[in-house]
Formats: C-alpha cells, sequence, structure tokens
C-alpha cells in the first residue's frame, strides 16, 4: 500500500501543471503576434524581424478570408477564458486584442473591403514607400528589397482585379473626390531610374559587406526592375484608372449610397471613435463645438482689431507676408518651430521617446491632392527614424501661421512623440506595434494642439487664430463626416460649410472634404479622443487639487500606449487613485 502511495505521489509531482489563463493568454497573444508578422512581411522587417525579408504581403480577397477566419479563431480562444483568473492589466489585453480582431472579421463581411484606394492612400503609394521604412544595412537587405519589388506585378494585377469587381458591385469612389487621383500613379513613373523613388535607397553608401561589383550588379538590378517592370505596371494602373475606373466613379458622394453603405459607415464611426454613438449623435456633438469654437474666434479677431472673425480670416488668406516663397522656406520654418517645441518638452513630460525625427517635403506626385502634413513613424528596433512630412505644393495655399499648430500635432509631443515613445513601453507587442485606435492616437494629437497654449506657442492673433481655426477643423469634421456619409450633404454642402467655419485655405478645404468623402468615418477620431482626454484632465485636477502634477497626467495618459477610449479612461480613473493614495 506505501509503494501504491509512494508511486502515486511521484506521479503527480511530476505530471505538467494545468496551464493557468493567464499562461493561454500568453499563448494566444505571442501566437497572434507570429501571425500578424507572417502576414505582414515588410512590417516584420521595419520591427526587426527578418525571417520574411523576401515576401510581400498577399492583396487577394481569398487572403483577406483566410485571416478574417485566423481572427475568429483567437476570439473564440480569448472568449473561453475567464476574465475571474486574469490580472487587470491581462483582462485589459485580452479585450483590446479581441477588440482588434473582431473588427477585422466584422469589416471583412462587407463589399466595401474591395475599395483598395482613397486620395489619401493606395497600394501603389504604399509601394513607391516602401524603401523608406526599411533598414538597408548589408547587401542582403538590398538583394531582399530588389527580390520584393520584382513581385509587384502579381500584386498590382491582383489589386486590379478586384478593383474591377468592386466597380461591377456598385463599389467605387465618387467622382467628386478623386479628381487628379491619376496623378498620383503616373507620377511614380520616372524615365531616368536613378530619379526614382524606388532607386532611393541605392544612392547611399555601400553596404560594407559588398564588394565594388556586387554594388554595382545590385543598382543595375535596380534600374533595371524599375524600367522594365514597376514602370509598365505603374502605366498598366494609371490605364486602367483613367479609361476604364474614372468614367465609372459614382455621382453620388455619401457612403449610404452604396450597398449596405449605411450599416458600414456606422462600423466605421465605431471603430474610429470606440464609442457606441450613432452618427446622429455625433453630428450633433460636432455643432456643439463649432458653435463654442466660433465665439471663441470672434473673440480673437476683435482683440487683433478687425471688426469680425470674418474680416480676420479674410486677411489671414490673402496676405501675402503670410506664406512661404519656396518649399525650402516652408520646410526650414517647420522645421525651425519643431526644435523650439523639442527645447520646451521636459516641461511637460517625464519621459521623452528616444527615436528622433526629420522633416520632409511629401512626395511631389501625391502633395497636391493630400493633406498639409503627416507623420512616418519609423521603428527603433531597426535604426529608422520617424519623418514629419510637410506639403510643399501650393505655397500660397500653406500659411506660416498654421505651422506652430501644425507642428505639435504631427511631431512632437503628438504624432511622432506618442508613437515613438509607444514602441519603448512594457507591452505585449500588439500593442506596441499593431493596435493604433484613431480616436486615441489622433485624439492626443490634438490635445497637444490645445497644449500649445501653455507652451507659449500661439503668441500673435494670427497663430492664435491658426490653433482655434485648426480646432474648428477638426469640430467641423464630426459634422461633415456625418453629414456626407449619413444625412445625404452633398460635396458642396461640405465645403461651404469648412469654409464658413474654418480659416482653412480653398486648397486645404477641397483636399480635405475629398479626403472624408473617399475615407468614410476616419476623421472622426480626432475630436472625439480630443475631448476625452480633456475631460480626464478635468476630472484629474478637480480631484487632485494642488496634488495635480501635469507632467505625470501626460505621463499616465501615454503610459499604455494607444487604447480605446473607455479603457483610457479606467486607466486615468486608476491613475488619480494612485495619486491620492501617494504621501
Amino acid at each position: 500500500m506505501l509503494k501504491k502511495l509512494a508511486a502515486a505521489l511521484l506521479l503527480a509531482t511530476s505530471a505538467p501543471a494545468l496551464a493557468s489563463a493567464s499562461d493561454d493568454l500568453k499563448r494566444v497573444m505571442d501566437e497572434q503576434w507570429a501571425w500578424f508578422l507572417r502576414t505582414n512581411p515588410t512590417y516584420a522587417t521595419t520591427l526587426g524581424t527578418h525571417d520574411y525579408d523576401d515576401r510581400i504581403g498577399d492583396i487577394s480577397l481569398a487572403e483577406a478570408d483566410r485571416q478574417a477566419q485566423q481572427a475568429q479563431a483567437f476570439v473564440d480562444r480569448l472568449k473561453a477564458l475567464p476574465d475571474a483568473q486574469l490580472s487587470a492589466e491581462e483582462r485589459t489585453n485580452k479585450a483590446i486584442l479581441s477588440r482588434l480582431l473582431s473588427e477585422q472579421v466584422e469589416g471583412n463581411r462587407y463589399g466595401e473591403r474591395q475599395m483598395l484606394f482613397t486620395t489619401y492612400y493606395g497600394w501603389h503609394q504604399g509601394f513607391a514607400g516602401m524603401g523608406e521604412n526599411l533598414p538597408f544595412r548589408t547587401k542582403a537587405d538590398y538583394d531582399n528589397y530588389l527580390k520584393r519589388l520584382a513581385q509587384y506585378p502579381a500584386y498590382n494585377q491582383e489589386a486590379i482585379r478586384i478593383t474591377r469587381q468592386a466597380v461591377a458591385q456598385g463599389f467605387v469612389q465618387p467622382c467628386d473626390a478623386m479628381k487628379g487621383f491619376e496623378k498620383t500613379i503616373i507620377g511614380v513613373v520616372a524615365e531616368d531610374p536613378a530619379k526614382s523613388r524606388f532607386y532611393a535607397p541605392f544612392l547611399g553608401a555601400k553596404p560594407a559587406d559588398a564588394s565594388d561589383a556586387e554594388w554595382a550588379e545590385l543598382q543595375t538590378r535596380a534600374k533595371t526592375l524599375i524600367t522594365g517592370t514597376l514602370n509598365p505596371e505603374y502605366r498598366r494602373f494609371h490605364d486602367y484608372y483613367v479609361k476604364d475606373y474614372a468614367p465609372k466613379c459614382r455621382k453620388t458622394v455619401g457612403a449610404s449610397a452604396m450597398p449596405k453603405g449605411a450599416e458600414w459607415y456606422a462600423l466605421q464611426a465605431r471603430i474610429n471613435t470606440t464609442t457606441d454613438l450613432t452618427p446622429e449623435q455625433i453630428h450633433q456633438l460636432g455643432l456643439k463645438e463649432v458653435a463654442r469654437i466660433r465665439a471663441e474666434m470672434e473673440t480673437v479677431a476683435k482683440q487683433a482689431g478687425f471688426s469680425s472673425r470674418e474680416a480676420f480670416i479674410q486677411e489671414l488668406r490673402t496676405n501675402p507676408k503670410y506664406y512661404a516663397k519656396s518649399p525650402e522656406e516652408l520646410l526650414a520654418a517647420a522645421a525651425l518651430q519643431a526644435k523650439r517645441i523639442d527645447g520646451m518638452l521636459p516641461q511637460y513630460f517625464g519621459r521623452l521617446p528616444r527615436l528622433p525625427y526629420g522633416v520632409k517635403a511629401i512626395p511631389a506626385e501625391t502633395a497636391e491632392g493630400t493633406t498639409t502634413a503627416y507623420a512616418s513613424p519609423g521603428s527603433l528596433i531597426s535604426g529608422i527614424a520617424s519623418q514629419y512630412y510637410v506639403n510643399t505644393s501650393k505655397l500660397d495655399q500653406r500659411p506660416l501661421w498654421e505651422l506652430a499648430a501644425l507642428t505639435p500635432h504631427e511631431a512632437a509631443p503628438g504624432h511622432l512623440f506618442q508613437l515613438g515613445l509607444q514602441q519603448e513601453l512594457d507591452l505585449p507587442n500588439f500593442r506596441k506595434h499593431q493596435a493604433g485606435f484613431t480616436a486615441y492616437v489622433e485624439g492626443w494629437a490634438l490635445y497637444t494642439e490645445r497644449l500649445g497654449i501653455e507652451m507659449g506657442l500661439y503668441d500673435t492673433p494670427e497663430k492664435q487664430m491658426g490653433r482655434l481655426s485648426y480646432e474648428m477643423w477638426r469640430a467641423s469634421r464630426l459634422v461633415v463626416d456625418t453629414g456626407i456619409h449619413a444625412k445625404g450633404w452633398t460635396k458642396a454642402q461640405a465645403v461651404a460649410f469648412m469654409t464658413d467655419n474654418t480659416a482653412l485655405s480653398a486648397a486645404n478645404i477641397d483636399a480635405e472634404v475629398n479626403r472624408y468623402i473617399s475615407w468614410p468615418g476616419q476623421a472622426l477620431g480626432y475630436k472625439m479622443g480630443e475631448l476625452k482626454i480633456r475631460e480626464l484632465r478635468t476630472r484629474a485636477e478637480a480631484a487632485l487639487g494642488p496634488k495635480f502634477d501635469l507632467r505625470r497626467f501626460h505621463d499616465a495618459v501615454l503610459a499604455k500606449g494607444a487604447v480605446p477610449l473607455d479603457v483610457l479612461e479606467a486607466q486615468i480613473d486608476a491613475w488619480i487613485a494612485g495619486e491620492k493614495a501617494r504621501g
């Protein structure tokens, strides 16, 4: 009997312990991240994973279905994990991952998934910019890049096939938004391959592990690929767009005019705001914000000596003294503004990101039809700096007084600051590199524009009106985006509303409205996120009184990276409780 008992005890101690809910969650997160890297091979390279360095992604609808099926499988596994056996942080990780994957599954059910380009992005521009987001240090890096470029014909032709199918089913961009889009395609073609965007990586120094002959051979391969493979494919897409797509563009502008469009737009509103507000509720909130900001603009105009906000805005739009005379002057002004802000950051933040950023002009072929500026986050792992891209086209539409608000939003302490810091956080990989909730990311950037008041950035009436115009721009988005896609507005109505309420130039307004038309819902996140962050700061100031520390509050908002707004609220409420408990 004693021998049997001893044997049983030995068996019990040597058997592996049952996996805990925490172990199961970690396994799901690890497997999902490995799957994400496999299905996003170029991004994997950017993030320092080199298992797929010679591959590009699969744009086919069959692959989209496979990914949705896999995402649902992960969601099902997450649902099976009991929350009661997870820590608070683990429950948050579970909820965020489940949300990301569920949105992917839901979005894949709509025909709008076949719409592969907007005025803001497209597969052709993504491919043209690929080299800007990859590390180039070794001979293999260049060789793999060329292998990727060689795969573009199949990728491009599949994208065109999907687009043809989309058009046949009624999923086509509106005519009103797409004027000049063909320039973003044919503009990539360079008759001299050495001047192509694709050749840019080969203009630098020779990699240390390559001989002169090997380097010359790589450069020759690149030029041959550009002239013999890439240029013909860009012409193919251009010809298809001009001859077949543009003549069939949609005469309506609202998403609701497409099959299941109203339902799909409501989904986009939920995804981009991380709230359950309806388009009508968002529209009414926007009107309220527009009225408030308009009153503030009236006050600034009168303080500046003008009879009305309209008179001041007319002055700002038309006086040549407010505009750069050359692209170089505009870039220099943006760079100077950025460095002035950089020098103030330690006063407002306890933790600063290590990843630096540069200032560049937006590529010429997209500049005329795109926004005033945008951010391109780099990679600390791969040694790729972030970039603050400034639009240097149509200089008479790019006022210098905008830079005081534009720069903190796109560079620091806005996008490039927040996204750079997120890469360094002690978080699961999917939260550092995959979760990019629009309401948080854009809400934070818009909040930093307002923080510029405390930083002293708006030291002239022109800059003050510029900030208010930018805030009005984001408030107007709530009205215009929902107006177009849920209330039947025309483009002319949207342009008139923006013209009446903001100080933006005509070119900027046209480009922005085209963006909202072709990319429904995305623009709703900015103001919704900013309002939540301001609400949480007000709550923290009231609860903590003299114990409130602005630097610590900002660090707390940024501490967990991009999260849905309800998660951010719980995060800051917990921080307030912790601050109260501090001695």
